[in-house]
């Protein structure tokens, strides 16, 4: 058993989130670069070299990648071996988040009630998501969520006769409809399988995945590839402004389901697909 006092991933999250909101992941970088390399429409070019310029800004640490700073979405992958002290693991992580988003001068976008709408003025409370694996570290990473993506975000319990071709299907027809809103190119985070909660988490999750890492089963893979390139071929481009930059990237992640069912969630990031991971 090995102790982890709750005040260091307090501290660890309140550094991860401002590192987030500035840091753009080298994978998604390059990708960008790539991309910009193969576009053949001038606007959309000009676009991702606005966005590219974007991403140097924001790396000098005052201005941060985004107006939206996002709601704090908390992933933690607590081995079974640690023992939490300290008191609260909930009120440490939503404490880091106050801290990283007041230090860093960060925007308050959390309202208490969906409803009464009151701003709660510090970001708090989290999304916090905690999974217990095995060995004795705490994996905790940080992945603030705009909403101009979330909003675009879908969900369908699909017939097991829809097939492979009716949850692609459903896919591409999500991204259609979103189209200039999620300020593409966009990273598209799909969870296949499982239950209705469950498919929407794994497409959340899905957004995690670096871009460089090709799903280790082949089926689905090969599934990435193809829907990234019918997205890419829907002509909506950087911002909208057309071309063949729709989609970044496409990360499936699929899960055992019900005879009966075929959930499928589509989890929608803008280009700035903004999370930090670190290993207590």
């Amino acid at each position: 058993m090995r102790n982890v006092d709750v005040s260091l991933i307090r501290d660890k999250v309140a550094e991860m989130c401002v590192a987030a909101n500035h840091d753009l992941g080298a994978d998604v970088k390059k990708c960008i670069s790539a991309m910009a390399a193969e576009e053949t429409w001038p606007v959309a070019r000009d676009m991702l070299a606005s966005i590219e310029e974007n991403i140097a800004i924001a790396e000098e640490g005052v201005f941060p990648l985004c107006q939206d700073t996002g709601m704090a979405c908390v992933f933690l992958e607590i081995g079974q071996d640690v023992h939490l002290t300290g008191g609260s693991l909930a009120e440490a992580v939503n404490e880091g988040v106050r801290r990283g988003y007041e230090e860093g001068y960060l925007r308050k976008s959390i309202v208490a009630d969906p409803l009464r709408r009151t701003n709660t003025g510090d970001n708090t409370p989290a999304y916090i998501n905690t999974e217990i694996v095995d060995g004795d570290r705490v994996r905790i990473t940080v992945a603030p969520k705009g909403f101009g993506s979330e909003n675009m975000s879908r969900i369908r319990m699909l017939p097991p006769s829809a097939g492979e071709e009716g949850v692609k299907d459903f896919i591409v027809e999500t991204c259609v409809e979103a189209g200039a809103n999620p300020c593409p190119p966009i990273v598209v985070g799909v969870g296949i399988g499982g239950t209705f909660d469950r498919a929407a988490l794994m497409a959340k999750k899905a957004l995690l995945i670096p871009f460089d890492r090709e799903n280790a089963d082949g089926y689905y893979a090969a599934m990435e590839r193809e829907l990234l390139e019918r997205i890419n071929g829907l002509g909506i481009g950087p911002q909208g402004f057309g071309g063949r930059t729709t989609a970044l990237a496409v990360k499936i992640i699929a899960a055992p389901t019900h005879i009966a069912g075929l959930p499928v969630a589509v989890n929608i990031n803008c280009h700035v697909s903004r999370h930090k991971e670190a290993v207590l």
